[in-house]
């Protein structure tokens, strides 16, 4: 059965059974900062069975992409290990528990093919139930196992919890018994290679507390409403109903390790168990292969893109681990080209946004591996010489600020370093990398969260969530209104009462300022409360539903508890709304010109101002940003209704809303239409009509990183002041050339080339009076001990070049047979430079050119024994240089 078709049956048989069919988050789609990806089924449903959100369905059903990283090293290594998979599950929200959990599960398990089932035999199926969950033992029995076949385990393999204090509860796990060819008998505790895993049934009953490890916590009482999580390993259960021996050789594995094989004349094997990699390297690097191939794919199509940061750097370095294995292989050429498309293929079954897609996901790829390559080739040269130099110290390891330096400077992947230097028989200060690694990182989380939460600690603002919920916002459809303050906070504290000068954080229980967001800066204004009033500087929303006035107390006392009147700056809030909706227009524009692989990777909408950042492996040309610009001002001209409305996902997909790939919507969404023109799901303020704009002009495009570039513009009065400036000034150069206007750029080009050319003359003549010299100065060189010295100081400004040549004019102009010596010292820029030739006669006396100008410089500068240059002294030590040469020939 192919692994698609498990994934139909299952949310076919669930669905069936009255549970809601919720599509797979995007992977990087989480709102957890301690998680990259998601990793797990339930993660999307955590705010339901934590109580924080009160779920919409009673039953859920889901098939969601996931990926685990911390194993990565592992990959290959085992039949079990990869880093992204599929985890079906079901989800019951307070609605029915283990009486109906397992039955369901066991349904699906046992029943014919035919009948829309696995199709498994009963016979060979062993469920684990926690030690003194009799509830689950005796349900188990009820659908028709044996005692002997339900197996009762610990807390360390039948209890789960998130690892934090919170739901918890005891699980029941499903094994199928592949047979005497996998192992010994004796069930799961026994052998867990021969007795696959392939289901979990979470049974959320209790609260838990004190955890200090997956077997050691406190429970401190049962929960009101018990919930079900259950996870199905797709490929797993694949890999038993396929009949083979591990997920590298499932139907949507298999082809692309295949592939592989055959480029690089491999031979792979299916190894069932722990494979070592010393006994089988090349099986295992083609395991890799496969592996990180399919999940690059899965995680640029969910619009991930490398880069040296977070999300970026995984897929960065899982594509790097894969090209470098080919190459381990003996694949000299681009490998992507090869095996992505095997991997699409192979994929597109389950999820065809990947075959529709591709064009986008394959250009980040390709471009990734061709970086990648020349990132190879430099690095790798200046690894070599880093462990050259720390064999020659006789330290047995490379340090850490080399490790770093090569990350951080040269992009060079600490994995391959590791790698590398192991190869050479040398260690690498891993744990220096990753404290230099941790300070730069920690660095960036400060600034980022400074932002945010004011260095406030959380608790304070989770404890104005409880105590009064979710506050109000009604800034879509009003500028002010009264409100009363829930809650005072000052330097992370609760506080009753601010006066006049103290910043405080207030929060509302409604409120119409908007808070940042979305690429949206914030709504600014006054609050007034009681006999005080506030001026608001910032609004945030630190935590889900909290909306939180950053304010500075203008006049009085402010007290939490009293009522308020709060009203936005208008002015600004109208001149945010015509940028964030100009950033729409540009979003659709760019795609219509680009294509569908130029989606939104960022966003800032400020007053009179947009910054539009997106995904595109290559620039934009100038004709098309002209053209960009002309249709969206089309549009404007177009006077279209901006129209706002709440609906379902599933209608605004099939309605065609673009999305932004790595947020997290919920089941409702808001959309936001320009007519029939752009269509986006956002939660920002907008114009009323796309004429309110007035105008929009782009200013530049440019690049902030592999495969991101950045449009930056000007709306309404911003822009038109920017070209009325433009006017005047290309104004006043028509007067000065008096030409008219549209003659301006010809007669400024003309005037460069003019330009260029009169400068080129000058270097010409400079060169001329330079090197007319050399024989005058060959003429008077002056004996030292012996030596045919000339010391002379270069034109002021002359080039470098030129110095250069005057020095071996002057050189070639003594006889070769009488030792020679000269030395040009130059000024410009406010620095000395000294160049210095030696003849084949002087060399043969021991006179060389470059100890002669490190003599002169204190060690610097370089060259060889004939010619050697330096500098960087101050402009009026010049005369001091050639002084210092003249005593060196001297000493000689």
């Amino acid at each position: 059965m192919k692994t698609a078709e498990i994934k139909r049956r299952f949310l076919a048989h669930f669905e069936a059974n009255g549970h809601t069919v919720v599509p797979s988050a995007p992977l990087p789609a989480i709102s957890d900062p301690n998680l990259l990806f998601i990793n797990a089924g339930m993660v999307q449903f955590v705010p339901y069975f934590l109580g924080q959100q009160t779920a919409p369905y009673p039953r859920a059903t889901s098939v969601q992409k996931c990926i685990r990283t911390p194993d990565i090293d592992e990959v290959g290594k085992t039949s079990r290990h990869g880093t992204f998979f599929q985890m079906n599950g079901n989800f019951s929200f307070g609605d029915y528990f283990k009486a109906g959990a397992i039955p369901l599960a066991w349904e699906l398990s046992t029943k014919s093919v035919d009948e829309g089932g696995f199709g498994l035999d009963p016979e060979r199926i062993w469920p684990t139930v926690y030690l003194d969950d009799d509830e689950a033992y005796e349900i188990w029995r009820s659908v028709g196992v044996p005692a002997e076949r339900i197996v009762r385990r610990g807390k360390k393999d039948n209890f789960w919890s998130m690892g934090i204090p919170g739901p918890a509860g005891p699980c029941s796990e499903l094994f199928y018994d592949r047979g005497p060819a996998y192992g010994r008998e004796g069930g799961p505790e026994v052998d867990e290679d021969r007795y696959m895993e392939y289901w979990n049934l979470v049974f959320m009953q209790y609260e838990i507390a004190d955890v200090r490890s997956k077997e050691e916590f406190r429970i401190v009482g049962e929960l009101p409403a018990k919930n079900i999580d259950t996870g199905m390993g797709l490929e797993r259960m694949a890999s038993i109903l396929q009949g083979v021996d591990n997920l590298y050789e499932i139907d949507e594995v298999r082809p692309i390790l295949a592939r592989a094989a055959e480029l690089t004349g491999k031979r792979y094997g299916a190894h069932s168990g722990q494979v070592a990699s010393e006994s089988h390297p090349d099986d295992v690097r083609l395991r890799v292969v496969a592996d990180h191939v399919r999940t690059a794919l899965m995680l640029i199509g969910d619009g991930v893109i490398p880069t040296n940061e977070g999300r970026g750097y995984v897929l960065r370095r899982i594509m790097r681990r894969s090209i470098r294995a080919m190459r381990l292989l003996g694949w000299q050429g681009a490998a992507l080209p090869e095996l992505l498309p095997v991997a699409r293929d192979c994929m597109a079954p389950s999820y065809p946004e990947l075959a529709t897609d591709f064009d986008r996901i394959s250009q980040y790829a390709y471009a990734e591996e061709e970086a990648f390559l020349s990132t190879l080739r430099a690095g790798t040269t200046i690894l070599d010489t880093a462990i050259a130099e720390t064999k020659t110290a006789g330290t047995p390891a490379l340090s850490g600020e080399k490790a770093f330096q090569l990350h951080d400077t040269y992009g060079f992947p600490i994995d391959l370093t590791l790698e590398i230097a192991a190869e050479q028989g040398l260690g690498v200060d891993a744990e220096g990398f990753r404290r230099l690694m941790a300070d730069q990182r920690s660095r960036a989380k400060a600034d980022a969260l400074a932002r945010k939460t004011g260095h406030t600690d959380l608790s304070a603002y989770r404890s104005a969530l409880d105590a009064g919920g979710p506050v109000l916002f009604t800034g879509y459809t009003e500028v002010s209104r009264e409100s009363t303050v829930r809650a005072l906070l000052a330097g992370g504290e609760a506080v009753t009462a601010a006066v006049e000068g103290d910043t405080i954080e207030l929060v509302l229980d409604a409120t119409p300022f908007y808070a940042e967001g979305g690429g949206q800066q914030p709504d600014l204004g006054l609050i007034t409360v009681g006999g005080g009033q506030v001026e608001v500087l910032d609004v945030q929303q630190p935590v889900p539903g909290l909306i939180v006035h950053r304010a500075r107390v203008v006049r009085g006392e402010v007290r939490s508890g009293e009522t308020g009147f709060a009203e936005i700056d208008v002015t600004r809030r109208r001149a945010v709304s015509r940028s964030h909706t100009a950033t729409h227009l540009v979003h659709q524009t760019m795609r219509n010109f680009l294509g569908e692989s130029a989606t939104q990777a960022g966003s800032l909408n400020a007053p009179g101002r947009l910054r539009f950042d997106f995904n595109t492996p290559t620039g934009v040309s100038p004709s098309v940003l002209k053209d960009v610009e002309q249709q969206v001002n089309e549009v404007l001209l177009a006077d279209l209704e901006v129209h706002a409305f709440v609906t379902s996902q599933e209608e605004a997909r099939r309605l065609g809303a673009m999305a932004l790939f790595g947020e997290k919507y919920g089941d409702e969404v808001r959309v936001v239409e320009v007519g029939d023109y752009a269509r986006e799901l956002c939660g920002g303020t907008h114009v009323s009509r796309s004429a309110q704009l007035g105008l929009v002009k782009i200013l530049s495009e440019s690049s902030i990183g592999s495969g991101v570039r950045r449009v930056e513009a000007l709306v309404g009065l911003d822009a038109f002041h920017f070209l009325a400036k433009e006017h005047l000034m290309v104004s006043r150069l028509a007067e000065l050339y008096r030409v008219p206007n549209e003659q301006v750029v010809d007669r400024v080009e003309q005037t460069v080339s003019q330009l260029r050319d009169a400068e080129r003359e000058l270097e010409k003549l400079r060169a001329q009076m330079v090197l007319g010299s050399a024989g005058a100065l060959a003429d008077a060189a002056k004996d030292v001990r012996g030596v045919a010295y000339v010391g002379t100081l270069a034109p002021e400004g002359a080039a470098g070049n030129d110095v250069r040549t005057l020095t071996q004019e002057i050189r070639g102009k003594i006889d070769p047979a009488r030792p020679a010596v000269v030395a040009v010292a130059a000024r410009a820029n406010g620095k000395a430079s000294l160049v210095v030739a030696v003849n084949a006669a002087a060399k043969s006396r021991g006179l060389s050119a470059a100890d002669l100008v490190k003599a002169a410089l204190h060690g610097r500068g370089g060259g060889n024994a004939d010619l050697a240059q330096g500098g960087g002294l101050p402009a009026e030590e010049a005369p001091t240089l050639l002084a210092s040469v003249e005593k060196a020939v001297a000493d000689a």
